[in-house]
């Protein structure tokens, strides 16, 4: 066992992320005992593939039976919610969360679906809560401040807002070195994604913005 993941270690890196995210699912299937865990977490995989081709009720019916997997619960809230069935989808969060109290990406969504139904201050109640634990992210930051916005809160928006874009400009900066290191591995496209998705974090015009494009130019001219 200790060879099996010493051998691991050195060559975790050489797998193209596919690929070892399968061995990771594999090696989780296989340390689970009961067979119900197993065929959970197979179909959790298959509705996440369904859920990240935008096949929102496919996935919702997919994960139906779910009952006790907090992240199953929440992907259902998920696709459940861009299905447009917010109550089927509160549902499922507040499932989710009787799981997992904890559970970060059921908490936000619920905050989402209850600013969506009208429920303006539970869902700033729960807006604050995720905040109070992780007062860095930026998705709880942005609806924070449309929520203070909707209450008639300018000046609270914008400063919430204010602080989402220096942390944007902070990923932003993450991504510019990915595809550096990207493009030096020779991975031209995968440098260029890096580069697309910063360049979205990014839709003022600044000096970070244009080192974006002018790596961008570099790169294609180099393919």
């Amino acid at each position: 066992m200790k060879g099996m993941i010493k051998k691991l270690r050195i060559t975790k890196f050489s797998f193209p992320p596919p690929v070892f995210a399968v061995i990771m699912l594999v090696w989780v299937l296989l340390s689970c005992e009961a067979k119900g865990d197993r065929e959970t977490l197979v179909r959790y995989v298959q509705a996440g593939e369904a859920y990240a081709q935008g096949r929102f009720y496919e996935t919702a019916l997919m994960l139906n039976e779910i009952k006790n997997f907090p992240p199953g619960l929440t992907l259902r809230a998920k696709a459940e919610y861009f299905s447009g069935d917010l109550e089927k989808a509160e549902k499922s969060c507040r499932m989710a969360l009787k799981y997992r109290p904890s559970a970060f990406e059921a908490k936000l969504y619920l905050a989402r679906i209850l600013r969506e139904q009208g429920k303006t201050a539970e869902a700033e109640q729960t807006a604050e809560a995720l905040l109070a634990d992780n007062p860095q992210d930026i998705r709880t930051l942005r609806l924070a401040a449309e929520l203070a916005d909707q209450g008639a809160k300018p000046g609270e928006a914008a400063a919430l807002l204010d602080k989402a874009a220096e942390l944007s400009a902070e990923c932003a900066l993450v991504m510019l070195d990915r595809a550096r290191l990207r493009w030096i591995a020779g991975r031209g496209a995968d440098a260029l994604e890096d580069l697309g998705r910063a360049r979205a974090m990014l839709p003022w015009d600044t000096p970070l913005l244009r080192s974006i494009e002018h790596l961008e130019i570099r790169i294609k001219e180099a393919l």
